[in-house]
């Protein structure tokens, strides 16, 4: 099956030319119309949108249908096996917090979560939140999460009913599921109570979706007399409220990308003054948790580049009072700390393979929780209480299906609890999975994690969908993934790219993978792709590559370098109109993320450098392969216009007949559909779209 002219002719957005110069440079945009004047009002009320940009869209949605039209019944097959594989009455273990235990379960059918706890003595049964039944009525809806209270007796949850990630925050009596007449609006979701359980400390969201002021709400009282207890002026960086294990600090945490900083509110009297940890520093992070009078801090001070672990007493938790605790080592990357009332666990990388260690406060021994497979994921999922000697964690392997332990950290008895049922069925003997080191432009080996089925031919004749990310200092992990199986079960090796700009392999990785080095991402990934050619796992114009994001930036830019090596293209909310972005200081993201791009505005040696590599600007008359651009309208992260104006500027610019998809979802954002069905019809369209461009999409 290929992609054919139908009786709609692909969208020509009209050419409105604007002149921009910066720095002395200029240049032309013809196609920044598309980015609505209104759009922090439109993020709010989508119906707020123009007229002439919606009937654009409308219109691009409409060709890309046409052009899918004959996958429908593939889609349909796709979903129904990907359903399939999703046990539709599945229920988490409940994790213990005083006398009662809180969970999560579905029902057959449903879309969303319910919340629910259990009490210890007489094993009674409350749903705190029934997620299908708030989610009635709307097109879009998303759980924030819950949050119960110290005491039991409130439990406050979070919604967005647009996809643009303005949450609101309501309270609700657990007793008989009545919320309380008080709510917040606008707020970033999250939140923190304090101690007595009468206050609940929230932020709220600016007018360019910042979180900018923190609150103090007291339950008894109304919304107008809410305390503001901290404000950040500085809108390159955001804030969050959080709290130590032991639930006695509160934490106003401030950070961008390569810098935090963070004050102490003790829990108990949140209208107390905060009080300052370390001024921020350019380049230095740190995170803090507490046991016993002493503050464990993980950061990167003192050339510390994969992080290491201090202590300092809580009555002088300033700078020059931090020692030593856990000593920083090259090439092993401490992810995540938590310390309990006797022991701290931390989550650390190294040579791409995660482990848990578990440090006995007393005395400091030390123990590893490890696997032995080639590639794997592992996951902290921690423990409500705080005197504790249990915690619970995940794992799972490209074929193994996640299981969840309770690990206890005195006697080492680690108990599964949990493993992922595939009700379709899965057979782990099916499938070969591979840690693969390909030789990167520079020596560098860039690793690829893939998956493939037993009775698939390794001699170059097999598709393969690549996939990577390379930003922000997130990793890959090689995790598993019922969805994926849909591609391999019909032919495909899927891959996944560890590249430079993810903390695969340290910060170092991270670090040569951002900024005066983004160039190292992309050719990390196109390097991937060639070693996979040269094992035989694939061959040229057999690869489809897809990522999201900040991996659709990716996808925007080995477009450009390579077109030739790639079947098709998948970019989902792909953050490709990078260098119009950066330049814009009153978008959501934009002065956050200067450390991790550069600032334009600022500096001509930046703005030049994010020139050379922003795919919308690097757009040029080649041949490119099929592409498909998803984009959410309410979208907050990478706006609607960014995959608009790509595809607007390649179908105009490119020099073959492949066609360019552009699918808009219009209620919704960054996430895409909100419910757990609904998304699949999402992925069925993006895998339909990856075995139409390989020749695979009759099977």
């Amino acid at each position: 099956m290929i992609f054919k002219q139908g009786n709609i002719s692909p969208p020509i957005a009209e050419r409105r030319t604007l002149e921009l110069e910066i720095h002395g440079i200029k240049r032309t945009d013809d196609y920044a119309w598309l980015r609505a004047e209104n759009w922090q009002n439109v993020m709010r009320d989508p119906d707020l949108l123009a007229d002439d940009i919606r009937s654009h869209l409308e219109a691009e949605n409409a060709y890309q249908d046409e052009q899918m039209a004959d996958t429908k019944e593939l889609q349909k097959r796709l979903f129904d096996e990907m359903k399939g594989r999703i046990k539709e009455d599945d229920s988490s273990v409940p994790m213990k917090d005083g006398e009662w235990s809180y969970g999560v379960n579905f029902v057959t059918g449903g879309e969303h979560a319910k919340f629910i706890r259990i009490h210890h003595s007489n094993k009674e049964k409350q749903m705190l939140l029934d997620g299908d039944s708030e989610a009635a009525g709307h097109s879009y809806f998303r759980i924030g999460g819950t949050n119960h209270s110290p005491d039991h007796n409130r439990v406050a949850w979070s919604f967005d009913d647009k996809g643009s990630e303005y949450f609101t925050i309501k309270f609700r009596d657990p007793q008989n599921g009545v919320d309380l007449p008080n709510h917040i609006s606008e707020s970033d979701g999250g939140g923190i109570w304090t101690k007595d359980s009468k206050g609940f400390i929230y932020c709220k969201l600016d007018e360019n979706h910042r979180p900018s002021k923190m609150y103090l709400h007291r339950m008894e009282q109304e919304n107008s007399q809410d305390v503001l207890i901290f404000e950040e002026k500085d809108p390159g960086f955001f804030m969050g409220a959080g709290k130590t294990q032991s639930g006695d600090w509160i934490i106003v945490d401030i950070h961008d990308h390569q810098t935090s900083e963070a004050w102490l509110i003790p829990a108990d009297e949140p209208q107390r003054e905060p009080q300052l940890v370390a001024s921020r520093e350019t380049g230095v992070e740190y995170s803090i948790d507490e046991s016993g009078g002493q503050f464990y801090i993980l950061t990167n001070r003192d050339d510390a580049p994969d992080f290491k672990i201090m202590t300092c007493p809580v009555d002088t938790p300033q700078v020059e009072h931090w020692q030593d605790l856990v000593a920083h080592k090259n090439g092993c990357l401490i992810l995540n700390h938590a310390v309990f009332n006797e022991y701290m666990v931390r989550l650390e990388r190294e040579d791409g393979l995660p482990r848990l260690v578990i440090r006995r406060l007393s005395d400091g021994e030390e123990h590893a929780i490890a696997f032995e497979e080639e590639a794997y994921s592992l996951g902290f999922g921690g423990a409500y209480e705080f005197d504790t000697q249990v915690f619970r964690f995940s794992y799972s392997s490209m074929t193994t299906p996640s299981q969840t332990y309770e690990y206890n950290m005195r006697t080492r008895e680690r108990i599964l609890l949990k493993t992922q049922e595939v009700p379709s069925g899965h057979n782990i003997d099916d499938y070969v999975t591979k840690r693969l080191q390909a030789p990167g432009h520079d020596g560098e080996l860039v690793p690829i994690s893939l998956i493939y089925h037993k009775d698939t031919k390794i001699d170059g004749t097999a598709p393969c969908l690549l996939y990577g990310y390379g930003a922000y200092g997130m990793s890959m992990p090689a995790s598993f993934n019922t969805n994926s199986l849909s591609l391999v079960d019909r032919g495909f090796v899927y891959a996944i790219a560890h590249i430079r700009g993810g903390t695969d392999k340290g910060f170092a990785w991270y670090d040569k993978g951002r900024r005066e080095f983004k160039q190292n991402t992309f050719k990390d990934f196109i390097s991937a792709g060639e070693h996979l050619i040269d094992q035989q796992y694939t061959a040229r114009g057999k690869i489809v590559a897809h990522g999201g994001s900040a991996g659709g930036l990716l996808m925007g830019a080995v477009a450009n370098i390579a077109p030739e090596l790639f079947a098709s293209i998948i970019g989902e909310v792909p953050f490709v109109d990078v260098l119009n972005t950066m330049l814009d200081d009153t978008l959501p993201l934009t002065p956050l993320e200067f450390p991790e791009w550069g600032n334009p505005i600022a500096s001509v040696e930046d703005y030049q450098t994010i020139a050379s590599y922003s795919p919308y600007d690097q757009i040029s008359a080649q041949n490119y392969p099929p592409i498909l651009a998803v984009g959410g309208l309410t979208d907050p992260r990478v706006t609607y216009w960014e995959p608009a104006k790509w595809v607007a500027r390649l179908r105009v610019t490119k020099t073959d007949n492949n066609p360019v998809l552009l699918k808009t979802n219009m209620d919704s954002g960054h996430g895409g559909a909100s419910g757990r069905f609904q998304r699949l019809h999402e992925f069925a369209f993006t895998t339909a779209f990856a075995l139409k461009s390989a020749g695979k999409a009759g099977n």
